[in-house]
């Protein structure tokens, strides 16, 4: 008996790197699996192919699972609610879906175009609603459901040259706070995970010297797609039926919870603030607490020597 012995649950993005691994491990703890991926490029610049999802769903039945294979993209909430016919006509049911589908396009914000915002958005944020709101309702009237959402350090911290991806990742943590919120009444949970894992997306950031490739290298073998998977998996499992809103992270071995914003300091003027009084009294006393623009250094945010920087 598995963990999730008897569940179904949906895994976006299925086909490749942390979602392919939250599928095989979800599959190994007993979940019947329903392995969605487009099989398009990295920057979804390709039409897609059933390949990747249908290869992920076969290995799981080769190893005596159960799983099914789904090449639709998250962008279209009338494709998702397709997921979701297809859980029940093929499984009975569904209780939990992991989130990982996504695509990049860095590039600097002064520089950035509409399509490559918008293309971003649609994946991450978009398709983050979509798997919600096509499975929400469902997950309330059994009052058993979760999601585990992707988010990133890129919203969470910032990455230069990912205004875009940034953007829909801190979206993404706020929607899953407030689908925790409103879920609890009904055993709903939602929590998010910021990954550093090496995958198509760590692999794409450009190597400038020996150095960096060597740096690579060992990435590699230090912070896998299994880590996170693994922590993604075990989010959704019964057992961890006390935990939602939370927001997670995975580098190699660490396990990371961060904080989430909350007020850390506050002013105040009886008589009132006038422009003069902001700049000269209320912005030096906070001052000192002030987020620097800098990313902190590898270390505090819980990450491998040499990691990646952001999921």
């Amino acid at each position: 008996m598995g963990a999730l012995s008897g569940k179904v649950v949906l895994v976006t993005g299925g086909g490749n790197g942390i979602g392919r691994d939250c599928a095989l491990i979800a599959a190994q703890e007993g979940a019947k699996v329903i392995v969605n991926d487009l099989g398009g490029g990295l920057k979804g610049e390709d039409e897609g192919s059933a390949g990747p999802a249908e290869a992920v769903a076969a290995e799981i039945r080769a190893a005596g699972g159960e799983a099914v294979s789904n090449s639709d993209s998250v962008t279209s909430f009338r494709a998702v609610q397709g997921m979701v016919e297809q859980a029940r006509d093929t499984f009975g049911g569904l209780h939990a879906v992991i989130n990982p589908a996504g695509i990049l396009r860095d590039v600097m914000f002064h520089k950035m175009s509409e399509a490559e915002w918008d293309s971003v958005i649609d994946v991450h944020m978009r398709g983050s609603f979509n798997v919600a709101r096509a499975t929400i309702e469902l997950f309330r009237e059994q009052n058993d459901g979760a999601y585990m959402f992707f988010t990133s350090t890129s919203g969470l911290i910032g990455n230069v040259g990912q205004a875009n991806y940034g953007a829909a990742k801190m979206g993404i943590a706020g929607l899953s706070r407030i689908i925790a919120m409103e879920g609890a009444r009904n055993n709903v949970r939602s929590n998010c995970i910021a990954p550093v894992a090496w995958t198509r997306m760590t692999q794409s950031v450009p190597v400038k010297d020996e150095a960096a490739a060597k740096r690579r290298e060992m990435m590699a073998q230090m912070i896998r797609a299994d880590q996170p998977a693994r922590l993604s998996v075990a989010m959704i499992t019964p057992a961890a039926a006390n935990v939602s809103g939370q927001i997670f992270g995975a580098s190699g071995e660490n396990i990371i919870l961060y904080s989430q914003p909350r007020p850390v300091e506050t002013v105040t003027k009886e008589s009132g603030w006038t422009i003069e009084t902001i700049l000269s009294e209320a912005i030096p006393k906070m001052e000192e607490k002030f987020t620097p623009l800098a990313r902190p250094p590898l270390a505090s945010q819980g990450a491998a020597p040499a990691a990646a920087p952001a999921s």
